[in-house]
C-alpha cells in the first residue's frame, strides 16, 4: 500500500549510522577542546583580576612578528587573527562537509536548522539594535550577540553530565556551523574597511594554487602548510581579515568518500585539526581575549549601558527567542513533526543553550569597538555575563529532562547482539532478528545444560544409597 501524499516528516529523529558516528566523534573533540576553553577563560579573568593584572596586559600586548611584511603583532592579536584562522578553517570543513554529506545536503531536511539559525541571529542582533538604539547607545555591535560557541556549550554539557540525544547534539552542532558561516559573512562585509587590491589578489591566486594542488591530488603536508601561512599573511595584508582565508581553504577540500575511501580528505584533514583546534588555538584565544577587569560596579553597569544590555539580552532573550521561534515555525509551515520521544521544551533548552556565544562574540566585540577600548572591554565583559546567564537557564531546562535523556541514550547505544552497531539501527532487518533468535537460542541451551549437569548431581548426592 502506497504512503499517503502528505504524510509528515520527522524533526529531530533518528541520524543515519554514519552521520551518527561521526557527530560522536566530532563532538567528542569539542567536548574537551570546550572544557579547556572554559579552564582558559577563568584563567583569564582570574589573571585580569588579582595584583597579577599588570602581567597579564604585558603579556597580550608583547609585539612579534616580521615589521617588513606587516606582521609585527600582539600575542592578542596573534591569538585573534592567527590562531583564529585555524578555528575558521575546521569552520569551513564542517560546513563544506555539511552541505555535501551532513544535515544541509538536502534542501527539505537542511531548511529546519537553516531557519531556525537565520532567526537565531536575526533575532539577537534586533534585540540589541532595539536596546541600543532606545537609549541613545552605539548602533555599532549589533552582530556580537549573534553567534553561538558549540565548543562552550558543549562544554557546559559536559560540566553538568547531560546525557543530550544525537538529534538534538546534531541540531545544536548545525545551528553553529551556520552561524559560523553568517559570522564568516558578518566579519568579511561589515568590518573591512580599507583594501589593498595587490595583497588581496595575490591571496586569491594563493587560493587557486592550493584548490589546483587539492584537484591534482598532490599530497604532502609540507605543500599545504606554508602555502596556508602565505595566503594568511596576504589575506592578513588585504585588509579582509585573515580568518576568511581559513574558511576558504577548508571549503575547498573534499569531503565526499569515494568507493575505495574510508575517509575523505575533508574527513581525515579535520580528524587532524579539530584537536589543535579546540585543544590549543581557541584556549589561547580566550586566555588572552576573555582577561577582563570586573568588579561589583563594572557588573552592575553592564545593566545600565545600552550597548552592554542590548549584548546581554541579545544572548539570552534574543537567540532563545529567534532559534525556538523560528525552529516552531519551520516545523509548522513545513509539516514537519516533532520526534515523539522529544518535546518542545527539549528545542526550547537547546535554543538557550544558543544562546551562548563566547569565541565569535569575543571576536566581533573586538572589532565593532577597536577604536573605544573601554567600551570594547565592558562588550567583552556583557558576552561574558550573558553567555553564563544562558548556560545557567540552559543547564536548568535541561536537568529537568535529564532522567530521560539518560534513557533515549541508553536505548541509542543498546548492542545486545555485540556486533558493533547499536540494535537501533538493526531492528528492522531480518538477519538482526535471526542473528537474536540464534544467540537466545545459544543461551538458553547453555541454561539447560547447566540445569541438568545441577540436577543430576542433586540426585547422586541426594539420593538413596
Amino acid at each position: 500500500m502506497a504512503a499517503p501524499k502528505n504524510r509528515r516528516s520527522v524533526f529531530l529523529g533518528r541520524l543515519p549510522l554514519p552521520e551518527r558516528n561521526y557527530l560522536a566523534d566530532a563532538l567528542r573533540t569539542e567536548t574537551v577542546g570546550g572544557v579547556l576553553l572554559l579552564a582558559a577563560a577563568v584563567a583569564a579573568l582570574i589573571w585580569a583580576n588579582t595584583p597579577l593584572r599588570d602581567s597579564y596586559e604585558s603579556v597580550r600586548s608583547f609585539h612579534l612578528g616580521p615589521g617588513s611584511l606587516g606582521l609585527d603583532l600582539s600575542l592578542e592579536h596573534w591569538a585573534a587573527d592567527g590562531l583564529l584562522a585555524v578555528f575558521f578553517f575546521v569552520a569551513g570543513i564542517e560546513l563544506k562537509r555539511e552541505l555535501v554529506a551532513g544535515e544541509l545536503r538536502d534542501p527539505k531536511a537542511a531548511i529546519l536548522p537553516v531557519v531556525a539559525a537565520v532567526c537565531g541571529m536575526a533575532a539577537p542582533a534586533l534585540v540589541y539594535f532595539t536596546t541600543a538604539a532606545s537609549g541613545g547607545g552605539s548602533l555599532g555591535g549589533w552582530a556580537v550577540p549573534t553567534a553561538t560557541d558549540i565548543a562552550f556549550a558543549l562544554a557546559v554539557l559536559a560540566v553538568i553530565g547531560t546525557a543530550l540525544p544525537s538529534a538534538l547534539r546534531a541540531f545544536l552542532l548545525t545551528l553553529a556551523v551556520v552561524d559560523d558561516l553568517f559570522a564568516i559573512l558578518i566579519i568579511a562585509i561589515f568590518f573591512t574597511s580599507k583594501i589593498n587590491f595587490a595583497a588581496l589578489g595575490f591571496a586569491v591566486v594563493g587560493l587557486a594554487v592550493f584548490w589546483l594542488l587539492l584537484r591534482k591530488g598532490v599530497r604532502g603536508w609540507y605543500f599545504y602548510v606554508p602555502l596556508a601561512v602565505v595566503n594568511w599573511a596576504l589575506m592578513y595584508n588585504s585588509g579582509v581579515h585573515a580568518t576568511i582565508s581559513g574558511v576558504a581553504m577548508g571549503l575547498m577540500l573534499r569531503c565526499t568518500r569515494r568507493d575505495d575511501e574510508r575517509q575523505s580528505p575533508g574527513e581525515r584533514i579535520e580528524h587532524l585539526v579539530r584537536p589543535l583546534s579546540a585543544g590549543l588555538a581557541v584556549p589561547l584565544f580566550a586566555l588572552f581575549s576573555a582577561g577582563v577587569a570586573i568588579s561589583g560596579g563594572a557588573l552592575s553597569d553592564i545593566f545600565h549601558r545600552p550597548e552592554t544590555l542590548g549584548v546581554v539580552l541579545g544572548l539570552v532573550a534574543g537567540k532563545t527567542i529567534g532559534v525556538f521561534g523560528g525552529t516552531w515555525a519551520a516545523a509548522r509551515f513545513t509539516r514537519a513533526e516533532l520526534n515523539p520521544d522529544l518535546k518542545w521544551p527539549d528545542v526550547l533548552a537547546v535554543a538557550t543553550l544558543a544562546g551562548i556565544g563566547f569565541t565569535v562574540s569575543l571576536l566581533i566585540g573586538e572589532l565593532a569597538f577597536s577604536d573605544d577600548p573601554v567600551l570594547m572591554g565592558e562588550v567583552k565583559a556583557a558576552v561574558l555575563v550573558g553567555s553564563l546567564i544562558a548556560a545557567v537557564l540552559a543547564s536548568t531546562l535541561l536537568k529537568l529532562r535529564d532522567n530521560k535523556y539518560k534513557k533515549l541514550c541508553a536505548e541509542e547505544d543498546r548492542d545486545d547482539d555485540e556486533n558493533g552497531i547499536p540494535d537501533i539501527y538493526e531492528q528492522d532487518t531480518p538477519e538482526y532478528h535471526l542473528r537474536m533468535a540464534a544467540k537466545y537460542e545459544a543461551k538458553a541451551a547453555a541454561h539447560r545444560k547447566l540445569a541438568e549437569v545441577a540436577g543430576h548431581g542433586t540426585t547422586d548426592d541426594d539420593g538413596p544409597a
